[in-house]
């Protein structure tokens, strides 16, 4: 038994072919061992794509401030870069949360509105490493012991009070925001930045 991920297969693999060669047929043998030949050159492409990424990233002032947002690294900050292109076609956070499919679904009838899942509309990939960088960082709370700070933060609160998947969404559909006031108005992450509204 083979166990999951590129770099179990990769390493056992040789092995395995080694071991059964003679119980198997040369064909099922010499196909096997062209799929891993094929693997591995895959797997190198990916090396050298994954470099390229990193090294876009570093040039890019715009992709090093997104990559501070938690939740987002380079991969999620380049791909948000390279598909929302100018961010002034959207007017604000929202537009872009719900370009994304990020934002809940609303039905009304007769003056009453029903809030019901997210869109799930827009680019898949992105909502996917939005939702699963936010998963990561509520992930990075529940191990470590949370500071009265964090367990006051609005994070902290939605995490006691909500389901890990729904915290998720909501931590995303903020960070999406985020991404879009960084990038309207040139400036930095800062964990503590407060609205001036709020500030006031």
């Amino acid at each position: 038994m083979i166990g999951q991920g590129i770099h179990n297969i990769l390493k056992q693999m040789p092995a395995i072919l080694a071991e059964q060669a003679q119980g198997l047929p040369p064909r099922t043998r010499g196909l096997l061992q062209r799929l891993l030949d094929h693997l591995k050159l895959l797997n190198e492409q990916v090396k050298q794509l994954e470099l390229e990424i990193t090294l876009w990233h570093r040039d890019s002032e715009a992709s090093r401030r997104l990559a501070d947002i938690p939740g987002i690294g380079p991969l999620g900050a380049t791909a948000l870069l390279a598909s929302i292109g100018d961010v002034h076609n959207f007017r604000n956070g929202r537009q872009l949360a719900a370009w994304l499919g990020l934002v809940p679904r609303q039905h009304s009838s007769g003056g009453k509105s029903v809030l019901l899942g997210i869109s799930k509309r827009g680019d898949v990939y992105l909502r996917w490493l939005l939702i699963h960088g936010a998963r990561s960082v509520l992930a990075s709370l529940q191990r470590k012991p949370p500071s009265a700070a964090i367990a006051d933060s609005w994070l902290g609160r939605l995490a006691t009070r909500r389901n890990k998947n729904v915290a998720a969404v909501a931590l995303a559909n903020k960070n999406a925001r985020i991404v879009w006031a960084l990038l309207a108005h040139g400036r930095g992450f800062d964990r503590a930045y407060q609205p001036q509204a709020l500030a006031a």
